[in-house]
């Protein structure tokens, strides 16, 4: 209040003193009104006095009736200020309950968001395995739509529903269900010929997929069964298993889920093994068995021979056409009696060396085959080579697959030179001895005829005469 009073009430002081002052000026103007020119002018600031004090009256009066109603306007203002720092601190204090249950409700918030979190990272794990697990799993074939989005759930970016926990629940139970089972069902399958067929087709586990023509193989990229491009010795007895009515029967299963089916067909047969041999292995071949039916054709003759020699011995005494030792006895027989020694065993090696080309027919030829065959190994070993070092140059080192077919050919050409040399050396060696069995033989025969003839004729001139 002091301030106010300085303000207001010091300055209505100062006017009323200046209003007596400008009454006094007044009334000494009218004094000397008439005496002087300083006189009259300071008449005139009088009135000018007397004028301002009159308006400051007024304004003064005019003060003091708005003064009640200031004082009431402040007592107002005074009140409403209460009232609202009142409720300042009735809102602050709400704003401080609001910041600590806010505070204590985000920590809760948290630690169910962190078990959540867990959760969702759990799901998304277990979707993306079992997705991965399908995709190669044989139980696609005959359930090819799962309850369970999987794709969804592995690339989801918020939390699962309760809806889809359930069919992701459910998807597994469902697989770890029919793994264990033996089912039937009809499916499309790719047939050799690239056809699809619907069939009959027998699931075991998630091992093999059967059907009355034997193993199918499973395509991930295409979830379709497939036709073998040959199927190994145990598929004969998958009809028999099929056609089964006792509660056991012999099954050949592939635990590997077909991996080893894979492997037995990428591992080629014996023709096949054959085809990788190229133009060079069909030589080998075509020489390995023209020299064998060669040999067994010269051991057939030999055998042949052999036996009429060998009876022709037990007749000695009635010499045959029909064998080579006959055909010496015969020779010698009908040389002109008596003959010197000299002439007599000329004649008989004449006999003997004239059966001999007979007796070794052929063996030159397989001799000869048995020396080519490993040269044509070796031959092919370099073309298949060069067709290897061909592919590096064009292809580069990248892929092995395009180097298989030189190696192959190298490698098989080497086998086929080796196995068609050794049988070929084997035989020869055999048709060798059978021959020289025979022509020892008749060296043998002719020899004895040579030593008889000599004791006959010891015998007509004896010692002395």
């Amino acid at each position: 209040m002091k301030p106010f009073l300085s303000s207001v009430l010091l300055p209505a002081i100062l006017s009323f003193t200046f209003s007596a002052t400008a009454i006094a000026a007044d009334a000494a103007e009218q004094t000397a009104k008439n005496s002087d020119p300083l006189t009259g002018l300071l008449n005139q600031i009088g009135s000018y006095s007397r004028e301002e004090a009159a308006q400051n009256k007024a304004r003064e009066a005019k003060f003091l009736s708005d003064l009640n109603t200031q004082k009431r306007m402040l007592s107002e203002a005074r009140a409403a200020l209460k009232r609202e720092q009142q409720l300042a601190d009735s809102l602050k204090d709400r704003f401080d309950n609001n910041e600590q249950a806010l505070t204590e409700r985000e920590e809760e918030l948290r630690l169910r968001v962190g078990n959540l979190g867990e959760m969702f990272g759990v799901v998304r794990q277990v979707a993306n395995d079992l997705n991965t697990v399908l995709g190669d799993s044989l139980t696609s074939v005959e359930i090819p739509q799962r309850k369970a989005d999987l794709n969804k759930l592995a690339e989801a970016k918020e939390l699962p529903t309760i809806a889809e926990l359930e069919a992701l629940w459910f998807s597994l139970q469902q697989e770890m269900t029919i793994n264990g089972a033996v089912t039937s069902f009809d499916s499309v399958v790719i047939g050799a010929d690239g056809k699809p067929q619907k069939r009959s087709v027998t699931r075991l586990g998630v091992f093999n997929a059967v059907d009355n023509s034997g193993y199918l193989a499973y395509d991930a990229e295409l979830k379709q069964l497939q036709m073998l491009g040959r199927q190994p010795g145990a598929a004969d007895m998958i009809p028999e298993w099929l056609n089964a009515n006792a509660a056991v029967a012999p099954f050949a299963l592939d635990p590997s889920r077909g991996a080893l089916l894979n492997l037995s067909l990428e591992s080629p047969d014996l023709l096949e093994r054959v085809q990788q041999g190229a133009l060079v292995g069909y030589i080998i071949i075509g020489l390995g068995l023209i020299g064998l039916a060669l040999a067994g054709w010269r051991l057939v003759v030999l055998g042949t021979v052999g036996r009429k020699v060998r009876q022709q011995l037990d007749n000695i005494d009635n010499a045959a056409e029909d064998n080579p030792l006959g055909r010496v006895l015969a020779s010698y027989r009908n040389l002109p009696q008596p003959l010197d020694v000299d002439v007599l065993e000329a004649k008989m090696d004449e006999a003997v060396l004239r059966e001999l080309p007979a007796l070794e027919r052929g063996q030159t030829i397989i001799k000869l085959f048995a020396g080519i065959a490993p040269l044509l190994g070796l031959l092919g070993t370099v073309t298949g080579m060069i067709a290897t070092f061909q592919a590096i140059t064009n292809f580069g080192t990248g892929d092995p697959k395009l180097m298989a077919s030189g190696i192959s050919q190298a490698l098989i050409t080497t086998v086929l030179g080796l196995l068609a040399a050794i049988p070929l050396l084997l035989a020869h060696n055999w048709v060798a001895s059978r021959s020289k069995a025979l022509i020892q033989l008749l060296d043998e025969q002719s020899a004895g005829l040579i030593a008889q003839a000599l004791e006959n004729r010891s015998g007509q001139n004896p010692k002395g005469n």
